[in-house]
């Protein structure tokens, strides 16, 4: 197992890897603390990349991750597949297995300016696609990726649509059962919008060079006022929308004494 870090650069090419040296266990390097840096991980069993980015990583190194673990695949030719780490949690097997391996030599080389070509790098960039994704199979994928510690996903945008996560009850036959899935708002509208209530973190995901949705996140112990939406939202119409079941229980109940015919 290899282990390059992804630094940048003040000029052209703007990022480049190194390869980390010291510590005998993948977990000696990827590890609780996080200072912000991002990793790609190179296995030589399984023929596989993976791109690891701290909680603290900026968005442009995971973006340059993202770039040189592709270059990283061309110069091993192409039979590795690129993968993010960061879709399993710490408790996933597969994580803790990596995490267990040891570092040693390999084959691949870091990446320096000498590998990249400007017309090399706008090829990648250009590779970059904002295109609306598949709604559904976005929230699936994007889903799959744990939620950060100590964080609540208050907004998530998928294209032009907004969703916010709200407690959908899925049974209460026998006991209560809820969940918290994803609701939509409504379409943005054309424009700008400004998320300037809270304090948010952010998250993007992005699968195949491509944007799959945007997150944002405020801390669980966000001590604020209620959230009121400020952004410009089509609504849309809602056939069905959950309700409170003592409200329901309430509406069939006879009352005991009917009220008496306005005559007047």
């Amino acid at each position: 197992m290899q282990i390059f870090e992804v630094l940048e650069r003040v000029e052209f090419p703007f990022m480049e890897t190194k390869e980390v040296l010291e510590g005998v266990l993948v977990s000696d390097i990827i590890s609780d603390a996080s200072d912000g840096k991002v990793y790609l991980l190179v296995d030589h069993d399984t023929k596989r990349i993976w791109t690891y980015n701290e909680p603290q990583s900026s968005l442009k190194t995971q973006i340059y991750g993202g770039i040189l673990a592709g270059m990283l695949r061309q110069q091993l030719k192409l039979f590795y597949r690129v993968y993010p780490l960061n879709i399993h949690s710490q408790a996933d097997t597969e994580f803790q297995e990596l995490m267990n391996k040891q570092l040693g030599s390999g084959r691949a080389k870091p990446i320096e300016e000498k590998d990249f070509s400007k017309k090399a790098l706008d090829k990648y960039i250009i590779d970059t696609s904002i295109q609306n994704p598949h709604l559904m199979k976005a929230i699936d994928y994007i889903n799959q990726f744990p939620q950060p510690e100590d964080l609540i996903r208050r907004f998530m945008i998928i294209g032009g649509q907004i969703f916010t996560d709200e407690v959908i009850t899925e049974a209460f036959l026998k006991e209560e059962i809820n969940s918290i899935k994803p609701v939509k708002l409504g379409q943005l509208n054309n424009g700008f919008t400004l998320f300037k209530d809270h304090n948010y973190s952010t998250r993007l995901i992005i699968k195949d060079r491509k944007i799959q949705g945007l997150e944002l996140y405020i801390k669980k112990d966000d001590k604020s006022t209620p959230l009121e939406l400020q952004v410009p939202v089509i609504y849309e119409e809602k056939f069905n929308k959950p309700g409170s079941l003592e409200d329901l229980i309430r509406a069939f109940k006879i009352p005991d004494q009917l009220p008496k015919d306005n005559t007047e």
